[in-house]
């Protein structure tokens, strides 16, 4: 038989084994039995994590390579963090590769057990393995390593049923009350305010039926009392319920340096208060150069970082930042403070108080509400608005059929006389919204 005919009869031969053998059963590939993958943990003591460890490693994980009986399997690996008295919550799982290895932060760990369930403040049994896959499937399972983890809070409810009414706030005797908010003492509480002349009181649940003001002007609140005067300015507001005490003194917090829109005199860029998280933030164009954080636009109490570690220190050193757009958030309570690239979205067009060519009127984050962007009490004229980031088209959105969702590049969105709030809801990638109210 002519050679050429054998090899074509002994490869079609074999194909024919080839699919002859394989059955449903068979299309995954058959791993044995045996395979496990041991895990090890660099230290089992409990861990008590705090927001100043931000950047710190806490905890090391180690783990073998399962043998799965045959060469030349690359599996990935999860991480796997769950807590056991987690009702609802189920396991975080942490695709690291196919490394044998992965390092914790502490803000990372505090992340995961937090996403696994764990309640913030509490010691919390957290048990941790390791999962090997091939393609999508888990094919080795480490034992489980269990730890006591008490994590911190990365975001706070502070709000209270208190607020401040009257003509020397933006809303006026009707309200809604400018929000007053929880400190870590019980019964005391705090409000951060721009005012203008006039009169105000303290009140409960946007209602008269409990409110204080100062009969005699003493600095002791009085159930009904009389009005607070007031005169125009940013302050903080410090009340206590205790011994029924309170306080207005001017207070704020600013960016200054020659990196900042206003260079080393000010005035200060303002930072704004963000009580999900207790910090205090702004969003802000920066150019070359330096800065610090100051109080009250004055030098008497100003932070910078010596070390350039993240760490503020009082009368520390300058911080060095390049030109970009940023959200720059500082934590005064552990003295912590990033600053983060990103986009900041605006308000363009005929309609806008700088027309087409802007700049843009800036649109403020919802720290609270991640994707969601306000621009409160605008006044437009009557013509077309558009939303766009940093000042520029490259990434912008209108509305192609006036129907409240926004497109890349769309439509023009014509706009009555008024004065409006605007909201941006970007977190839905694949369908953003805004309202015009």
């Amino acid at each position: 038989m002519n050679r050429n005919l054998v090899f074509i009869y002994a490869s079609i031969v074999a194909m024919a084994l080839l699919v002859t053998g394989c059955s449903d059963d068979d299309e995954n590939i058959r791993v044995s039995d045996a395979a496990s993958t041991q895990l090890t943990l660099s230290s089992t003591d409990a861990l008590n994590l705090t927001r100043d460890m931000t950047g710190e490693t806490v905890l090391g994980l180690n783990w073998s390579a399962p043998d799965f009986g045959f060469s030349g399997a690359v599996p990935t690996y999860n991480v796997v963090v769950g807590v056991d008295a987690a009702t609802e919550a189920v396991p975080t799982r942490i695709n690291v590769g196919n490394v044998l290895n992965k390092d914790f932060f502490a803000e990372e760990l505090n992340e995961a057990v937090a996403d696994a369930g764990a309640l913030a403040g509490l010691e919390n049994e957290v048990k941790i393995w390791v999962e090997a896959l091939l393609g999508k499937d888990i094919v080795a399972t480490s034992t489980a390593q269990v730890l006591t983890v008490t994590g911190y809070a990365t975001s706070f409810d502070l709000s209270s049923p208190w607020g401040l009414v009257g003509p020397a706030t933006l809303n006026g005797w009707d309200g809604p009350d400018v929000p007053v908010y929880a400190t870590a003492i019980a019964n005391e509480f705090v409000a951060y305010a721009t005012l203008t002349d006039g009169e105000l009181k303290i009140r409960r649940d946007n209602d008269w039926t409990v409110n204080y003001g100062d009969t005699g002007a003493d600095g002791t609140l009085d159930l009904d009392g009389d009005n607070i005067q007031v005169l125009a300015g940013t302050y903080k507001v410090m009340f206590s319920l205790n011994d029924f005490s309170y306080t207005i003194e001017p207070f704020t917090w600013g960016l200054v340096g020659d990196a900042t829109p206003t260079g080393w005199d000010g005035p200060d860029t303002q930072l704004t208060y963000d009580s999900s998280t207790d910090q205090w933030r702004a969003v802000v164009t920066l150019t070359d150069g330096e800065m610090k954080f100051r109080q009250n636009n004055d030098w008497a109490v100003n932070f910078g970082d010596s070390g350039a570690d993240g760490t503020i220190e009082e009368n520390g050193d300058n911080i060095l930042v390049e030109a970009g757009n940023y959200l720059v958030s500082v934590d005064f309570t552990n003295n912590l403070y990033t600053i983060e690239p990103t986009d900041i979205w605006g308000l363009v067009g005929d309609a806008a108080p700088n027309g087409w060519d802007g700049p843009n009127m800036r649109f403020t984050p919802d720290y609270a509400n991640e994707g969601v962007w306000i621009l409160e009490n605008v006044t437009v004229l009557d013509g077309e608005i558009k939303f766009r980031t940093n000042d520029a088209w490259d990434l912008n959105y209108g509305d192609d059929g006036n129907d409240g969702t926004l497109e890349s590049d769309g439509a023009n969105i014509s706009v009555s006389a008024g004065t409006y709030t605007i909201k941006l809801f970007l977190a839905d990638a694949d369908n953003p919204t805004y309202t015009i109210e």
